[in-house]
């Protein structure tokens, strides 16, 4: 499909890619990999003939489509969402157009019947081309594809610019689905979705014919689409087999032997150095001498490979904070008259790793702020307990950097005990090297203020961290060392993210926020995705046929109650047996306390204390069963709640 041959770029005066060859095929479903800086936006911005290269070319296989996604973020104006989208449908639009003109001509005056004959017969060619480009599914697939993009029914006759930067990226990827070209371009395409959305997106691309490279520092989304892996490597591009986790394992052998050829280099250098300083100025060994000068420029020319240790990175030991560091209660928030969060109740406990999840615009930002103290509750009560401090990241943080520091001294106005060398290895593993640290907050993009931020936050002594979309701005390494400090985190932790692989090892509960609602999963991301899963298999057993009549929807009714029994039923029985349990123990309790009363109790030490010994140990069975009756309705709770999308 392309064939490129000899290509060579530069940028600022340094080579990006030289001499590169490789083709690429119909169907490969390539994710483009390499250090940041290395040329990957570039290279898709080459293939969609955005920029030219300085040699070589690049050779298009006549007639094929590319449809590109760059990481800057669009903006459309003037249309319907619907109307935007559907403009994408080229040569369906054409067709549709040409229909019109031929109409209006046979039904204007002809001079003859051959004219009438030939607008007949090119009529009949568009129908059959309509046919073959399904013409008359095209607006279910605008609405599929819309849908699946996180679009309402109500959104796609509103206009385009009425949506914020993140719906705007959404808009071009639907066009870019909709189009169904042969080759798909994508630069970080995840950074504005969410965990529906993503999946959606998954699905699609694996169902898809078409070509695609994806540039995407999001992990799961990368080893769920693609079957190949490109990787630039000292300004050469390279294939490798399988996803990107098998492309870390051909690069894991690739570089010890790099690794190992670089020891036997440095070796062989040194040797050389010795001879040649040693014999620099015997006449007899001048020959020798020269022939190891020429050595040492041949060993210079071979390629280095840059020693990527692991910078491990842990955040100070947290000050203890009370067993629940936060609680909401009958939390209201509105934003005019939409209300975002509808009589939100609940307790986080020390220690606790909790993603929040939810569509776009359904309020986890909203609920992370009003957590963080950033914003306040509309109706409810937010108290925090004894020592609770609380940090907190979000891609505005940023801005609130001091504009005349630089990055050494930005991070020295949070934590000014550690060396100028310890804060270079903090901002090295945000993708700040060399020079970078020196330079002032003002000139960084927003991207990097964000990284910046993010660096500080390493250093803080907080016990209850939250984190808004924390790794928009990352690539896989960095991403990697912030996962590691969360994981060893001692405090509580709060996450705002879409990205299941960064939550995947770090989290161990997660809150759904839906229609103003929580919804509590108690376990991991994995958990909360395959109960998703069962929802919407369950809601779409449901809805898909709009022709079920009362009695099979009765039956399903019935069927679903009936998997609602089943699951719940032992639980219950529990319950029943904890509650007896628990009614059995108060009454106990309140036996001995009016004992404890008595004066012939009190005035025996004896018998008062074998009082308050049974007392005591009452009270802490009745601790354990009011936890396990907590735990028995959390659960019956959770399964019930995951049938209750059937009648919305």
């Amino acid at each position: 499909m392309i064939d490129i041959k000899n290509l060579s770029v530069q940028f600022t005066g340094e080579n990006l890619f030289e001499n590169v060859n490789l083709k690429i095929s119909r169907h490969d479903k390539i994710a483009l990999v390499g250090s940041n800086g290395k040329g990957k936006s570039t290279f898709l911005k080459l293939l969609y003939s955005l920029e030219k290269p300085e040699t070589g070319e690049i050779i298009k296989q006549k007639g094929i489509s590319v449809g590109y996604l760059p990481q800057d973020l669009l903006s459309f104006k003037g249309k319907t969402l619907f109307d935007e989208v559907k403009s994408s449908l080229i040569e369906l639009n054409a067709i549709v157009e040409k229909e019109t003109e031929i109409l209006d001509a046979l039904n204007s005056d002809l001079p003859n019947e051959e004219d009438r004959q030939e607008l007949l017969e090119e009529l009949g060619e568009l129908h059959n081309r309509k046919d073959q480009l399904d013409f008359y599914s095209s607006q279910s697939r605008i609405e599929k594809i819309l849908e699946g993009l996180g679009f309402k029914e109500k959104d796609f006759f509103r206009k385009t610019e009425e949506f914020s930067g993140g719906w705007q990226m959404r808009i071009q990827l639907a066009k870019i689905l909709l189009a169904e070209n042969d080759l798909i371009l994508l630069d970080e395409p995840t950074n504005h979705l969410d965990i529906d959305t993503l999946t959606w997106l998954i699905d699609f691309l694996q169902s898809s014919k078409n070509g695609l490279i994806i540039v995407s520092h999001d992990r799961h989304f990368v080893n769920s689409v693609t079957t190949k892996t490109l990787e630039i490597f000292f300004q050469q591009i390279n294939f490798f087999p399988g996803n990107y986790d098998h492309y870390l394992r051909f690069k894991d052998e690739r570089d010890i032997q790099l690794k190992e050829q670089q020891k036997i280099r440095e070796r062989k250098v040194k040797e050389t150095e010795r001879f040649i300083e040693r014999f620099r100025y015997k006449a007899s060994k001048a020959r020798q001498v020269q022939s190891r000068i020429k050595q040492l420029e041949k060993l210079d020319t071979v390629q280095l490979i840059e020693d990527e240790k692991k910078i491990e990175i842990k955040f100070p030991d947290p000050p203890r904070s009370a067993t629940v560091p936060v609680e909401l209660k009958n939390i209201f928030k509105s934003y005019g008259e939409l209300e975002v969060l509808r009589n939100i109740n609940l307790q986080i406990e020390r220690g606790e790793k909790i993603a929040i999840v939810g569509s776009n615009g359904a309020g986890k930002t909203t609920l992370a702020k009003i957590i963080g103290g950033k914003s306040s509750p509309t109706k409810g009560e937010l108290i925090y307990g004894t020592n609770t401090i609380v940090s907190y990241y979000e891609q505005e943080v940023a801005d609130s950097l001091n504009p005349e520091h630089d990055l050494i001294d930005s991070l020295e106005e949070v934590n000014d005990q550690l060396s100028a060398v310890q804060l270079r290895k903090i901002l090295g593993s945000f993708l700040f090297s060399g020079d970078d640290v020196f330079k002032k907050i003002k000139v960084l993009s927003g991207g990097e203020k964000s990284r910046v931020a993010l660096s500080r936050l390493l250093l803080t002594k907080s016990n209850f961290i939250i984190l808004d979309e924390p790794t928009n701005h990352l690539d896989f390494n960095s991403k990697e060392i912030l996962q590691n400090a969360l994981i060893n985190y001692a405090g509580t932790l709060l996450i705002v993210s879409h990205d299941i692989d960064f939550l995947r090892p770090v989290i161990t509960k997660v809150i759904e926020i839906q229609s103003g609602n929580l919804k509590l999963y108690y376990g991991g991301i994995d958990y909360f995705l395959q109960k998703r899963h069962e929802q919407i298999e369950i809601v779409a057993a449901v809805k898909t046929d709009d022709k079920i009549n009362r009695k099979d929807l009765k039956r399903m009714e019935a069927e679903i109650r009936q998997k609602k029994y089943s699951q719940t039923k032992e639980i219950k029985k529990q319950l029943e047996n904890c509650e007896q349990k628990i009614q059995t123990l108060e009454q106990k309790k309140t036996e001995i306390e009016t004992e404890l009363t008595k004066p012939e109790i009190f005035s025996n030490a004896q018998l008062a204390k074998e009082k308050n010994m049974e007392y005591e140990k009452i009270k802490k069975n009745l601790d354990e069963e009011y936890t396990l009756w907590e735990e028995l309705t959390s659960k019956i709770e959770e399964i019930e709640k995951s049938f209750d999308l059937i009648g919305n």
